[in-house]
C-alpha cells in the first residue's frame, strides 16, 4: 500500500469525525489505482460479502458463485442440509471449479475431473491410488465463513471476523418490520448494470436524498419526503420514508400492502444496499461491485413471494430499471469525470441539525468507515 496516497497531501482539507465540520474524502480516493488496490485487503477481504439468497441454494447440490475482486468463491447446500462456502479453486492444479449458478450432484473439476462432494471432501481423483502417500483428506476444498442474515447469504474471507448478526444487531429487526414475510420470498430477477465510475461514488449517491428533488422527480412523487430520514448505526444506515405520497404516482401504481410505508432502504458495509418498495411484499439487493478504479458492476436482485412477479410488482421493478437506475447512473458517471478534474479535490457535507432528507450525514458515515479501514487521518 502506498501510504503517502492515503495520508494528508498538500492542499487537503481535514476529514473530521463530526460530519457538520468535515470536508469530504479527497478525489484521489475515487481515482487512485493504489487506493483501489489497498481496498481489496483492507475492506473486501475482511468483511461480509453478499452472494445470494437462501432460496437460490435451498436444495442439496445447488450452488452460486461470486467474485470478491480476484477471489472466486461459491456457496452450496450439502446432502445434510448444511450451507457451505469454499474458494472456487481445485486443490490439484488450481483450475476454477464452477461458474455462475446451478445444481450438481458432485463438483467436478473441468481440467482433470477431480470430484468433490458438496461438503468439500474429495470423492475421486483419477490415478491417485498410484501416488505415494496420497491422502484424500489433504485435498478437500478450502472452506470460508458463511452466514445467513434475513435470508441473504454472506461469506467472509476472514476466518476471525465477528458474525454479521453481532455487527448489525438491530438491522434484522428493522428489515423484518417493513418486510415481515421476508422468509417466504424467492428469487425473481437480476438486473445488471455496468457503470463508468468508482464503486464508492455509487454508494455515496445512495446514501443521500439531497439530490432526489432535482434528479428523481418520479421518486419524489411516490415518497413523502417530509418523513424521509437517514439514521446511521454501526456498519449500516437506514433510509426510510414512513408515508407514501401517492399510490398512483408517476413512478408506479400499487395497492397498500401488509406494512404501510413509503420507501425503505438500507446500506450494509461495505457495498450492499437493500430496498423495499410499498405495495405487495418485495425486497431487493443492489450491490456495487468494484471492477477497476473507474468502473462498477451493479447487480440488483429482486425477491418476491412468487418467482414470477405480479403485474403490480413488475411495474415497480420496471420503474427501478428503466427510470431510477438510469437517472442515478448518469449522475455517478458525471461525478466520476468531475473527480478527475484539476479544479476539484474536496467538498463539504451538507448536514443540518435535524438530519432531514436534505442532510448528507450518512455519506459521511460511509466515508468515515472507508477512511478508518484504509488508515486515513480523521480529525476530532
Amino acid at each position: 500500500m502506498n501510504v503517502p496516497i492515503i495520508t494528508i497531501q498538500p492542499g487537503d482539507q481535514p476529514f473530521c469525525a463530526n460530519p457538520a465540520t468535515s470536508f469530504t474524502m479527497p478525489a484521489r480516493f475515487y481515482t487512485s489505482p493504489e487506493i483501489y488496490e489497498a481496498e481489496k485487503e483492507a475492506i473486501f477481504y475482511k468483511n461480509w460479502y453478499y452472494v445470494c439468497h437462501q432460496s437460490q441454494v435451498k436444495e442439496a447440490g445447488e450452488f452460486v458463485s461470486a467474485n470478491i475482486h480476484n477471489q472466486s468463491v461459491f456457496v452450496t447446500r450439502d446432502r445434510s442440509g448444511d450451507l457451505n462456502a469454499f474458494y472456487n479453486v481445485c486443490p490439484h492444479r488450481g483450475h476454477e471449479l464452477v461458474q455462475g449458478s446451478g445444481k450438481k450432484n458432485l463438483i467436478v473439476c473441468p481440467y482433470h475431473a477431480w470430484s468433490f462432494d458438496m461438503d468439500g471432501t474429495l470423492k475421486a481423483a483419477r490415478n491417485s491410488e498410484n501416488i505415494l502417500n496420497f491422502d484424500k483428506c489433504d485435498f478437500s476444498l478450502k472452506a470460508i465463513r458463511v452466514e445467513t442474515f434475513c435470508g441473504f447469504v454472506f461469506v467472509n474471507l476472514d476466518g476471525d471476523a465477528t458474525p454479521l448478526a453481532l455487527q448489525a444487531p438491530e438491522l434484522e429487526e428493522e428489515i423484518r418490520k417493513y418486510c415481515p414475510k421476508i422468509d417466504d420470498l424467492v428469487f425473481a430477477q437480476r438486473d445488471t448494470y455496468h457503470v463508468e465510475c468508482n464503486w464508492k461514488v455509487m454508494i455515496d449517491n445512495f446514501l443521500e436524498c439531497y439530490h432526489c428533488d432535482p434528479a428523481h422527480r418520479d421518486f419524489v412523487d411516490l415518497v413523502d419526503m417530509n418523513t424521509y430520514r437517514s439514521i446511521c448505526n454501526g456498519i449500516y444506515s437506514s433510509h426510510v420514508s414512513d408515508n407514501v405520497r401517492s399510490t398512483d404516482s408517476a413512478a408506479f401504481s400499487f395497492e397498500k400492502g401488509d406494512v404501510d410505508f413509503g420507501y425503505c432502504g438500507w446500506f450494509l458495509w461495505p457495498n450492499l444496499t437493500i430496498w423495499a418498495y410499498p405495495g405487495e411484499t418485495n425486497i431487493s439487493t443492489l450491490q456495487m461491485i468494484p471492477d477497476g478504479v473507474g468502473n462498477t458492476i451493479e447487480h440488483q436482485d429482486w425477491f418476491t413471494e412468487n418467482a414470477t412477479p405480479s403485474k403490480q410488482l413488475k411495474e415497480a421493478m420496471d420503474y427501478q430499471k428503466d427510470v431510477l437506475q438510469p437517472e442515478d447512473i448518469s449522475l455517478c458517471v458525471n461525478v466520476q469525470r468531475g473527480l478527475q478534474s484539476k479544479g476539484y479535490n474536496q467538498g463539504r457535507f451538507v448536514v443540518d441539525k435535524d438530519q432531514t432528507e436534505l442532510s448528507e450525514h450518512a455519506v459521511h458515515h460511509f466515508q468515515k468507515m472507508v477512511m478508518e479501514a484504509l488508515g486515513g487521518e480523521i480529525q476530532k
